[in-house]
């Protein structure tokens, strides 16, 4: 019983989003009646295959992963359903935070690099009309 609240307290903060002043489910696990914390699949609603196959991918390098895939339930809906199965005693809910984690971490990345490429473009293109005048 401790072990659900743990679970629920750490994905608390991933489930809901602010949309126009309400409270609206972002995030939803679903899990098979039982205590199997290895298997555990993550309902993502307005999410494609842009956040499913980029996770999919950052879950599958922890070698603690057995499986993870992703699927999305219809072409006029926008949800994806993302099952993760682990090895050993680590709960499913991890892999999902780390990759969550880790896909964040590379997109800052990619994003401070194009900021300083724009800014090294611009400062590279005032120096060139400074030096015509």
């Amino acid at each position: 019983m401790e072990e659900d609240q743990e679970l629920e307290r750490k994905i608390s903060g991933l489930k809901t989003s602010m949309t126009e002043g309400e409270r609206k489910t972002a995030l939803e696990m679903v899990q098979a009646t039982g205590i199997d914390r290895h298997c555990v699949t993550f309902v993502l609603h307005d999410e494609d295959h842009t956040l499913g196959n980029s996770l999919h991918y950052m879950i599958m390098k922890n070698p603690e992963v057995e499986f993870c895939g992703y699927t999305t339930t219809h072409p006029s809906e926008s949800k994806i359903n993302l099952r993760i199965q682990t090895r050993g005693t680590l709960p499913g809910v991890e892999p999902f935070q780390r990759g969550l984690n880790e896909l964040m971490n590379v997109c800052q990345h990619v994003l401070d690099k194009f900021e300083a490429s724009i800014k090294d473009y611009k400062d590279q293109k005032a120096s060139r009309n400074e030096s015509t005048f």
